[in-house]
């Protein structure tokens, strides 16, 4: 199968999240995606760097999937002045030392807003390295088409008459419905009922 006929294509990426102490007596402490590695082999919340208390993990290592649809979404992620990549964390009760757990990894900003709307995940930007953003910028190449325009017509409605300007055919009018609010008050005047 060519490049050309793939539906998708992936790269797995290591996510690190930073565990550091909140600032407020609601959040103990704060989780923050800060960081991809491209082509990270498994891992399950390993320490990569520690400084106080501050933490850094390899929380877990996803694909990053591009899909043939979403290239549109890819080129805006790209034009971006600072090229991003979407993690999202997802609340897990399972485990009381890491209360979330990597959800997805994605280079489409569409799909992350999706998941921001919720309030429900965390979702960060972090930035993405040269290697996916040339491996990006190549699907795209391969894959965009672009979309030509088209101007959605009104549908009418069964038996819907044409419109001819006049309003509704219920209510009585002097004249039709597009013309000036003063000129009722001139009609008004001349018939006596002035204002």
């Amino acid at each position: 199968m060519s490049n050309h006929e793939k539906i998708s294509e992936s790269l797995d990426l290591g996510v690190i999240v930073r565990r550091s102490n909140g600032v407020t007596r609601w959040q103990r402490t704060v989780w923050t995606p800060v960081a991809i590695l491209p082509k990270a082999e498994p891992a399950n919340w390993r320490v990569l760097r520690q400084d106080g208390d501050t933490v850094e993990y390899h929380a877990a290592t996803l694909p990053l999937t591009l899909w043939r649809k979403e290239c549109e979404a890819y080129r805006v992620a790209l034009t971006d002045p600072n090229p991003g990549v979407y993690v999202v964390l997802r609340e897990d009760d399972r485990d009381p030392d890491f209360p979330y757990q990597v959800h997805l990894v994605t280079a489409s900003p569409h799909e992350a807003a999706l998941f921001n709307e919720s309030g429900d995940e965390i979702v960060e930007k972090v930035p993405m390295p040269e290697g996916v953003i040339a491996w990006v910028a190549g699907w795209i190449k391969d894959h965009y088409v672009e979309e030509t325009f088209v101007k959605r017509k009104r549908r009418r409605h069964f038996g819907e008459p044409d419109q001819d300007g006049l309003g509704d055919p219920r209510i009585s009018q002097t004249t039709d419905v597009y013309r000036a609010p003063t000129g009722q008050r001139h009609v008004d005047k001349e018939a006596g009922n002035g204002l």
